[in-house]
């Protein structure tokens, strides 16, 4: 009989517990330079803000390989999967966090398969002019001639006509 006595605060700390799994799992931080928060999943979509590298937010839902968050500024909206990582981003780590985290730059480069030293050896081997892609890099295209471009073009649903 005193096990049954038990059973409310177990159900309860079951639940908590449980609850505690889920919110945890529902947060995920962004992994690009600079992660574009849309109205809709698509490419194409009104971008509702932009988020920088490491912003951390709560997963909604899902649809395909886009994933609906909410952001701290409160701002919710769709950004791909690929721009999204599980792992919480440590930018400024304590002297408990140094051993496993790494510069931002050094992230951004692993996450696109370079590190530093491959980056230089690969410069060094091609002997292509990466002036030129350091100077696309920095090209920003805005939101507005991307729509007007499609609606001019007729590159929305449907296509030309």
């Amino acid at each position: 009989m005193k096990h049954l006595s038990n059973t409310p605060l177990l159900a309860t700390a079951l639940v908590i517990l449980a609850a505690t799994i889920a919110l945890a799992a529902q947060m995920m931080s962004v992994q690009v330079r600079s992660g574009q928060l849309r109205d809709k999943p698509g490419f194409l979509s009104k971008v509702v803000c932009e988020l920088a590298y490491g912003d951390r937010v709560d997963l909604k839902s899902e649809n395909r390989d886009w994933r609906q968050v909410s952001a701290k500024n409160g701002k919710t909206g769709w950004m791909h999967v690929s721009a999204l990582t599980e792992q919480e981003i440590v930018l400024n780590p304590t002297n408990k966090d140094v051993e496993t985290a790494a510069s931002s730059d050094e992230l951004a480069l692993a996450g696109k398969g370079f590190n530093k030293q491959v980056e230089e050896q690969y410069k060094k081997q091609s002997k292509l002019n990466y002036a030129k892609v350091d100077e696309m890099e920095k090209i920003v295209v805005p939101q507005n001639y991307i729509q007007d471009f499609i609606r001019i073009g007729c590159l929305g649903k449907g296509g030309a006509k």
